[in-house]
């Protein structure tokens, strides 16, 4: 993973500005290296004139990677350069950007048209700024009504909306908090008699901005989005980690493909999703283990103690009662200091979200015009924490291939390996089916064994109050203790399935599986194309929508030492 900066700004910079502008865009890439030395920095940048191409040539100065995105095709781009010397920089950096992303040209558009060529740049903004983590702006701050222009692309990044594209923002996402608004803005000069700053702005006091708030540049990294990075980074670390177990285990979405074309980003996708997934297993046994564990000590605390009181045992029973609670504090500790429950929570979800997006990709759902994807409603509603794994979805979106429809052998492939068939008990139908079985069969046996050991006890207890006196001593003792450990067996067990939360997922399992069987059966009655995406679509979103819930239910079932 890598901490992508997108670079938005003015094509007629004053000429004087341009060392201390270079000056201020070295000096923030210094701050994002050492602030997150785990994210290696990229640049997304449209290699304009201008600030762009000042920001472009520091990267190259620095060493820093970069991916080159271009409104329309590169030699009606050309057109817009007026300097013989701008147009040469702008093949110069073509050659040494990583990769290059052409973005498709409206429907219908005559690129000679004023209005067409501005709606190329809008869309251009909207781009970088949705794949991007920090938006670099070389700006004067004023806000102007130029279409796609510096002020309008700054906008949009801190409220997203961009006149002309107010229908790619989803229903759910309009009145929730944008946790993807960070910019920093160095505050220029342009041009011409009225080239200053907007007033109230002064050259060289450069700020952070977001939705929310403005800090000034001797400030750090906003904490809350510092905090999103730094989860970013974890996962980067964690995959490096173990990147020789992923790629050994891993399972992978695309297998079998069918013989066609694999879409652009389609690969890069399945790599994460290998990756989140194997995480997410790693991280569920540390915590289900961790609780099985803890929960075990609970069980043996409970009869050490019973032991201990009943039958005036020795001393040491008191020490081992305090240093089995002692090993499930620092047990505790230990999860909650390496976030095993909140990793596997994250990367579980992370996961799920990389799958959804992925089959889209390869069948071709999401309009091949649109700026956005799956991200786009994923995990609004939860705390700006989460705002990452939207980030990760990001990266592997920026390489869709926008303008481009998949081969249409991809759609059934997906539908097979994706919806799946309850028969076949293959795909996610087959996963829902058999989860939503094993769930219930597991949970039934915790009530029955949780039943089992209460009547057990109440049974020992009604048995020495008819038959105690004929009871000796150690026979007394030992119903004592049964009466005792026994309900709390059976406490501990529920408390166990309360804490994974077994009876609802039960239910959401249930619940997808017909979701996904009435997907299927949607698919199987017709052959038309265009609708079996808007079912696969509507399926995704679905299940986008039902990994929101599950982590909002799961996330606050940690470890906790009052669990002993």
């Amino acid at each position: 993973m890598r901490l992508t900066v997108g670079v938005t700004g003015h094509r007629d910079l004053a000429p004087d500005e341009s060392p201390r502008l270079r000056a201020e865009v070295i000096k923030f890439f210094k701050v994002l290296e050492k602030r997150f030395p785990g994210l290696p920095v990229e640049l997304l940048t449209p290699l304009a004139e201008g600030a762009d191409a000042l920001v472009t040539d520091v990267a190259v100065e620095l060493g820093i990677p970069y991916t080159a995105v271009l409104p329309m095709a590169h030699s009606d781009y050309l057109e817009d350069f007026v300097s013989h010397a701008g147009r040469e920089a702008m093949e110069r950096f073509m050659e040494g950007a990583e990769r290059v992303i052409v973005l498709p040209t409206r429907p219908g558009a005559d690129l000679k048209d004023r209005e067409a060529r501005s709606w190329q740049y809008a869309q251009l903004g909207v781009f970088v700024s949705n794949h991007c983590q920090v938006l670099l702006a070389l700006w004067d701050g004023k806000h102007t009504d130029a279409h796609g222009g510096t002020g309008q692309v700054v906008r949009y990044h801190l409220t997203a909306v961009m006149p002309g594209f107010e229908d790619e923002l989803p229903p759910a996402s309009l009145l929730a908090d944008n946790e993807n608004d960070l910019c920093y803005h160095i505050i220029t000069r342009r041009e011409g008699p009225d080239g200053g700053p907007a007033e109230g702005l002064v050259i060289g006091q450069d700020r952070w901005l977001t939705s929310h708030f403005s800090l000034p540049e001797d400030e750090d990294v906003p904490r809350e989005y510092g905090a999103m990075l730094d989860r970013l980074g974890e996962f980067d670390d964690d995959w490096r980690k173990y990147d020789d177990a992923i790629e050994r285990e891993g399972r992978m979405l695309l297998e079998d493909p069918p013989q066609a074309e694999v879409p652009p980003g389609a690969a890069l996708t399945n790599r994460l999703f290998s990756a989140a997934d194997w995480l997410a297993v790693h991280f569920q046994r540390r915590f289900n283990n961790s609780l099985l564990l803890m929960y075990t000590m609970a069980v043996i605390m409970g009869l050490v103690f019973i032991v201990y009181s009943e039958r005036d045992g020795p001393h040491w029973l008191l020490a081992a009662f305090l240093g089995l609670f002692a090993a499930g504090f620092v047990l505790h500790i230990i999860g909650t200091r390496r976030q095993w429950h909140r990793k596997y929570l994250d990367y579980r979800a992370l996961a799920e979200a990389l799958r959804v997006q992925f089959y889209w990709n390869v069948s071709g759902v999401v309009d091949a015009h649109s700026p956005g994807f799956a991200y786009d409603t994923f995990l609004h509603k939860q705390d700006t924490e989460l705002g990452w794994i939207r980030h990760v979805m990001r990266a592997a979106s920026m390489l869709r291939e926008r303008g481009i429809v998949p081969d249409p052998a991809w759609l059934p492939w997906a539908i097979d390996h994706w919806v799946g068939d309850q028969q076949a008990a293959s795909g996610q139908l087959g996963y829902y089916t058999r989860k939503a079985a094993f769930n219930a069969h597991h949970h039934a046996r915790t009530h029955r064994m949780g039943n089992f050991c209460l009547w057990a006890g109440i049974l020992l207890a009604v048995a020495m109050l008819f038959i105690g006196q004929r009871l000796g001593e150690d026979q007394k003792d030992l119903v004592m203790i049964l009466m005792g450990v026994l309900p709390l067996i059976a406490g501990v067990r529920e408390a166990m399935s309360t804490k994974k939360a077994e009876k609802e997922l039960i239910k959401q399992y249930q619940f997808m599986g017909k979701v996904f069987a009435n997907a299927r059966e949607l698919i199987s009655g017709t052959s038309n194309a265009a609708f079996q995406r808007r079912v696969m679509r509507a399926l995704g979103e679905a299940a986008l929508e039902e990994g929101a819930e599950w982590i909002l239910m799961k996330r606050e079932r940690a470890i906790e030492p009052g669990g002993l």
